[in-house]
């Protein structure tokens, strides 16, 4: 009877009867409808709360989770910068009334199973980790953690904890290191208990995490980005572009059909 009970509530939310910001009916309110005991009603609304949907206030209530998502674009990383003092996200943001802030971290920590792999290093060695929390309108969106081998950086403004507006990539470049080419990798799962206090997360919340590892022309790794995005404040956007020749055809295509 509670995954009944969850499902009309559920519908009521995705079609909006239920808006965003509203209260559940009480649980006593819904024992009462559906002439339940209050343990049914519990678990339904528990049920709720762990697909993220709603969200449990002390001495308020239940109330349908109020959420503008964030528009993650992967490609923004090498656009250039729209100003001379803020970052692509800062600047973004602010241009549509957002309030955007970053708190900055910096660490010199032994490199994981994952960073270690991307950056082909030794398990253990020695990296500088710019860890990042990116918040918008003063709640957490998303972490972007950026690890990097220590001998490149360890005298470079990466060590700083203060946004750089030109980005990273700028600093490797005057360096010698400039990244000609970066490899894409997501994973969706659960947050490590790590995550959900970094962002503030509601149970039942999953993440996609994407990974990021930049090259240079000479194929040396020179970063690995590890952004962690929850999944109910964010979609994630790719632009592509097909190329063609002139009678619209893909450019390396046969004209032949595979099955």
């Amino acid at each position: 009877m509670y995954r009944k009970i969850a499902s009309e509530l559920r519908e009521k939310i995705q079609s909006g009867e239920l808006p965003p910001g509203s209260l559940l009916p009480t649980q006593q309110e819904l024992s009462e409808r559906y002439g339940v005991a209050r343990m049914t009603t519990r678990q339904a609304v528990a049920e709720l709360i762990n697909e993220g949907l709603v969200v449990s206030h002390q001495g308020r209530g239940v109330t349908v989770r109020d959420r503008q998502q964030m528009v993650y674009r992967p490609q923004d990383g090498w656009e250039a910068p729209t100003s001379p003092t803020m970052d692509r996200f800062t600047a973004a943001f602010t241009r549509h009334g957002r309030n955007p802030s970053m708190e900055i971290e910096i660490a010199v920590v032994k490199a994981d199973p994952l960073v270690a792999e991307r950056l082909g290093i030794e398990l253990g060695s020695k990296v500088v980790a710019r860890k990042r929390i990116i918040s918008l309108d003063g709640e957490p969106f998303h972490i972007n953690d950026t690890y990097y081998p220590y001998a490149l950086v360890h005298d470079t403004e990466i060590m700083d904890p203060a946004d750089i507006p030109g980005g990273s990539n700028y600093v490797l470049a005057e360096r010698g290191y400039r990244e000609r080419y970066a490899i894409d990798e997501f994973f969706v799962r659960m947050p490590t208990p790590d995550e959900i206090g970094r962002l503030r997360l509601s149970a039942g919340t999953p993440v996609a995490m994407h990974v990021v590892t930049g090259f240079t022309a000479s194929e040396e790794p020179v970063r690995c980005d590890v952004f962690v995005l929850p999944g109910d404040r964010h979609v994630i956007m790719y632009e592509r572009i097909h190329p063609i020749d002139d009678q619209g055809r893909p450019i390396g295509s046969t004209g032949r059909s595979h099955s």
